[in-house]
């Protein structure tokens, strides 16, 4: 027995004690020993609890032990944590298929490239690749690009196999796979000029484009127009770079798989459709007067005979909409915005549209539109109604009308998310800052309205009416005008070729 205590160990009567203890004798100690041994007992035990606030005391020398203590303990009651297994349940780069054989699609690869001289590919003996791969036909620019094809013009069988084994051993799913062959070296997401060389390809292979190999002037509008609509629709976040989630969530993948299938590229509505990028351009057109591809807000409120409220326009050149790192050019909007606005101002269901027009009309930027706001934006819109002789109706009557149709969770406050759950959202804008389509909408059937909020079928989208529509006058219109002459260089629409089966 050891006692650390210097008085204990200095007493001659305890190592008298201690001396007899050694020869075998029973050692009883003193009562004066057994309450200076106990003291010191505490005092250590209190010592021990500062040094681990998180422990237990230890039960007193004279404490009655409780027959409970002495059953044994159940492991499903004790404190100690359980290790458990939690399988792994998040996979960004997709879900690994152990059935797929990569190596017999490597041995596919290889035998493919046999057929083609010198072992090597050039773009569009890519298309071959990319089927034995299992990727659509169009991913054969990505794969290209991938290899090192547009350095050396070529691809070499070596190059792309290397390529494909890194591909095959990280990447499992579509949207993981065409995010490394589109995206910059160690990037997980895709911004707009990544898309630039596969766009190009799809201009000038696909049949339904063949007509415009005589407009090369006209192939980089056709890229921005439907880069921009695959970032209005696909990149949720506003962020200019579309994530793997949103690729995931999107439609855009199959619609590109959906090229090759189709030879006529305006039944394909979702980004690539000529006749939309037709519209586009030519509304553009008619507002840029001094054609340089830049329009003022005074050009801008001349669309569709002054439809827009000059307040909204002022908010639309704010900057409220810019789009990830943008810079919004003081005073000028870019053709890249004009397609935002656009596809905005005759779609206003669209949860894009929705986020585009809640922020111009959210002032001061807090996530909600106030009372003030609402008035602030009504009172124009009563101002013209004037003017043209109109009675307005007062705002206290229209705000009971709006709150009425938004139904907004929280009395007074009309949220983004209030705005989406109501599929009401065109006419709430429309009231505030688009005069034409108000006093349409106030002409028009209850029941009509009704019907729109019960539709759940797959009817065309409000952009897709109106684009078909818009196409139709258009061509009316170009179709009498005379062409230019030949070796003239024009980005006029009179210049743009019209679809071939006008």
């Amino acid at each position: 027995m050891m006692i650390k205590e210097r008085s204990l160990r200095r007493d001659p009567d305890l190592g008298g004690e201690l001396a007899f203890l050694a020869k075998g004798c029973d050692f009883v100690l003193p009562s004066r020993f057994k309450k200076r041994l106990k003291s010191f007992q505490q005092t250590q035990v209190q010592s021990k609890q500062e040094k681990k606030p998180g422990t237990s005391s230890p039960v007193p020398l004279n404490s009655v032990v409780s027959p409970c203590a002495l059953l044994p303990v159940n492991k499903a009651t004790s404190s100690t944590p359980l290790s458990i297994n939690i399988p792994r349940f998040y996979f960004p780069k997709g879900l690994l298929n152990v059935c797929t054989n990569h190596e017999e699609i490597i041995a596919r690869i290889e035998e493919a490239f046999t057929e083609f001289e010198d072992e090597k590919a050039n773009i569009c003996e890519m298309g071959k690749i990319a089927k034995i791969c299992g990727c659509p036909l169009y991913w054969k620019a990505p794969m290209f690009s991938a290899s090192g094809g547009e350095r050396t013009g070529c691809v070499s069988v070596h190059s792309f196999v290397s390529l494909w084994r890194k591909i095959l051993r990280n990447c499992h799913d579509d949207a993981s796979r065409f995010t490394y062959l589109v995206a910059k070296p160690s990037c997980d997401y895709l911004e707009q000029e990544d898309f630039i060389p596969l766009l190009q390809d799809v201009v000038e292979t696909h049949p339904g484009l063949t007509f415009l190999k005589d407009a090369p002037e006209f192939h980089s509008r056709y890229i921005t127009t439907v880069i921009q609509r695959i970032f209005y629709t696909v990149n949720r976040s506003w962020s200019g770079k579309i994530t793997l989630t949103e690729l995931r969530k999107s439609n855009f993948l199959q619609t590109l798989a959906l090229l090759e299938e189709e030879d006529d590229i305006n039944q394909i509505t979702d980004y690539f459709s000529y006749e939309h990028f037709y519209v586009i351009y030519c509304k553009f057109w008619e507002l840029d007067t001094d054609h340089d591809l830049y329009i003022s807000q005074k050009d801008l409120a001349r669309y569709s005979d002054q439809a827009l409220s000059s307040r909204i326009i002022e908010r639309i050149f704010s900057g409220a909409v810019v789009r990830g790192n943008e810079i919004q050019k003081e005073g000028r909007m870019s053709y890249a915005d004009f397609v935002w606005l656009l596809i905005s101002e005759e779609d206003k269901r669209s949860a894009t549209s929705i986020e585009y027009w809640f922020r111009c009309m959210d002032l001061d930027g807090d996530g909600v539109l106030s009372m003030y706001e609402l008035e602030y934006f009504y009172e124009e819109q009563c101002e013209r109604m004037e003017v043209m002789g109109i009675e307005p109706l007062p705002f206290q009557d229209l705000l009971c009308q709006m709150l009425d149709l938004v139904k907004p969770e929280r009395e007074g406050r009309v949220t983004l998310r209030d705005l989406k759950r109501c599929r009401m959202a065109h006419v709430f804008f429309n009231t505030f800052f688009n005069l034409e389509k108000y006093l349409d909408n106030e002409q028009r059937d209850p029941f009509a309205v009704q019907k729109d909020i019960e539709n759940d079928g797959p009817e065309p989208s409000d952009w897709d009416r109106y684009a078909a529509e818009e196409y139709e006058i258009l061509v009316a219109e170009e179709s009498g005008n005379e062409q230019l002459q030949e070796g003239c260089v024009s980005l006029s629409p009179s210049a743009l070729p019209l679809w071939p089966s006008q």
